[in-house]
């Protein structure tokens, strides 16, 4: 809702500030004192595009200011978000310009670029001039007004709730799918991979223990040598180590009983007789283990090459790292096959998300087109009360191939604006004058089932009056009681049924002609009123007629 609205050095308005109620609030005044200024002024706000010739003063800036309470505004608050703007309530929205014709836009003092005012602004204020060519044009408008009249929200939340999940799975079907093509455009080259170092079965360690095995083999008769000799000089020679040793242990126990303090030399003696034939015994092992066997050698040679050849193919120098890449490609590999069964366990998830979307669409679909006739019927008998008495309207409701967030249905109103048995879309048949009235009538009927941002109406009853001026003035008066209208008017039937009633007129300010506006007090308000009846010195009947309108 508009809370206030202030306006500085903008055409002929020096300083102007408006206090709307939330009701239904008209603005009337002589032609040229400058309703349509304000409009303009508006306009800024909204994201329309200005220059410096807006200045009246050209020494100081245009700002334009506007407080609206958004505290109910789910919309707006969740859009503010998406912007990363912060929430604030009153938000406070600002345009200035600049001497040299610069603008600058602000959301609680937040920069923002016209696009961006724009878009959020239409979530606030809808003006009937932009709104009658552009948002009725779109499937989302026409679609909430048929499904707001049919009274369709449960249907809707279902359907909405279904369609959200059939998209969610949609897409990450679709990126599961394009994850999968990048897998398998390795995949092949993977399982070959793989397949090799499977087959080639490397044990932890063995590239390096047979690259060891094998230098043993090839130094085989040397490595047999040393060994045989050790073994000789520790037991098979003449004078062997281990029998001197035992020898020289067995000496010196004679003489321990006379000598004590040798015995702890005894039991080292004792220790190395014993390490001397535990050494004996691992050399002989050893030996007997030294193979030159060169059908072995052959078969151990080729082992080695191919563990090379592995080694330098995958770019590693062990053969723990080789293992490692055969363990990361039976992953690679598994991963391939889980996704496969992940894809058709979405594709199965995702048909019967679409079966559940259909079925809630249809269900959705045979309500609208169930409505739509009443509906048609409906804003055609309003049109005809508010001077379009020659005006068809009529709602086509056609099926669409795939289903979309709005359903299984396109929706386009009709206008025939003369019973002429050609019908168009209301935007295309309807003049200005006649799409205010239009838009009028629909929202009426929607006015207690859909959120609207501030309404506001320039002129709505142009080229009207009598009853027709009535009936657009009880319509205005009835969606006030739901959403914030704003209306300039020149009928006194409208002016009568306002909550609140500004008055536009022109004064001299230091000798400047400037825009002001005042709240009309009740008796102001009459008068008023009886001056759009009888002229600017209206009768007595005049008078009492405009008392008439006003009770």
């Amino acid at each position: 809702m508009l809370q206030k609205l202030a306006i500085r050095n903008y055409a002929i308005i020096d300083n102007l500030t408006i206090e709307p109620n939330a009701e239904f609030n008209i603005v009337t005044g002589e032609t040229g004192a400058g309703k349509s200024i304000i409009l303009g002024a508006l306009s800024l706000i909204l994201g329309e595009r200005a220059d410096s010739s807006v200045l009246i003063n050209k020494n100081e800036k245009c700002v334009v200011e506007a407080y609206f309470d958004v505290d109910q505004n789910v919309r707006f608050q969740k859009a503010l978000a998406d912007e990363d703007i912060d929430f604030e309530s009153p938000c406070i929205i600002r345009r200035e310009i600049s001497t040299t014709g610069k603008s600058r836009a602000f959301i609680n003092d937040t920069p923002v670029t016209l696009n961006i005012l724009n878009k959020l602004t239409a979530l606030l204020v809808d003006l009937h001039q932009q709104f009658g060519h552009l948002a009725i044009e779109g499937d989302d408008f026409q679609t909430n007004i048929v499904d707001a009249i049919a009274e369709n929200a449960e249907e809707r939340k279902n359907y909405s709730h279904s369609f959200q999940q059939f998209k969610q799975l949609e897409a990450e079907l679709k990126i599961r799918i394009t994850e999968q093509q990048s897998l398998q455009k390795d995949s092949d080259y993977k399982q070959f991979l793989f397949d090799e170092l499977l087959h080639s079965n490397f044990k932890k360690n063995e590239i390096e223990e047979t690259e060891t095995h094998l230098k043993q083999m090839a130094h085989g008769e040397k490595l047999i040598q040393v060994l045989t000799l050790s073994n000789a000089m520790l037991e098979d020679s003449e004078q062997p180590l281990i029998s001197e040793v035992r020898k020289l242990t067995q000496q010196l126990q004679s003489i321990s009983d006379i000598l004590p303090e040798i015995s702890p030399i005894i039991e080292r003696l004792h220790s190395v007789h014993a390490e001397l034939k535990d050494i004996h015994t691992e050399l002989k092992s050893l030996e007997e283990r030294i193979s030159i066997d060169p059908i072995h050698m052959q078969q151990l040679q080729e082992r080695l090459d191919l563990g090379y050849r592995l080694l330098k193919k995958h770019g590693v120098q062990t053969t723990s790292a080789l293992l490692e890449i055969q363990t990361d490609l039976e992953n690679d590999l598994s991963a391939t096959e889980n996704l496969d069964k992940l894809i058709e366990e979405i594709k199965s998830a995702k048909e019967s998300a679409f079966l559940s979307v259909k079925k809630l669409g249809e269900k959705l679909s045979h309500k609208r087109k169930k409505a739509v006739p009443l509906i048609s019927k409906k804003v055609t008998e309003l049109l005809h009360l508010v001077g379009m008495p020659n005006a068809l309207f009529r709602i086509d409701v056609s099926d669409v191939e795939y289903p979309n967030e709005f359903g299984l249905n396109s929706i386009q109103f009709m206008l025939d604006a003369n019973k002429s048995g050609q019908f168009q879309q209301v935007h295309k048949a309807a003049s200005g004058g006649e799409m205010s009235r239009i838009m009028l009538c629909i929202k009426s009927l929607t006015a207690a089932a859909m959120e609207l941002p501030t309404l506001i109406f320039d002129e709505v009853d142009t080229g009207i009056s009598g009853e027709a001026a009535r009936q657009v003035a009880n319509l205005l008066q009835s969606l006030g009681s739901h959403h914030q209208i704003i209306c300039i008017t020149h009928q006194p039937q409208v002016a009568a049924k306002g909550s609140r009633h500004f008055f536009v007129y022109k004064t001299s300010l230091n000798g400047k002609v400037v825009t002001q506006i005042r709240v009309l007090q009740p008796e102001e308000r009459i008068t008023a009123i009886a001056q759009m009846i009888g002229g600017e010195k209206p009768s007595e009947a005049a008078l009492q007629n405009a008392r008439e309108l006003v009770s």
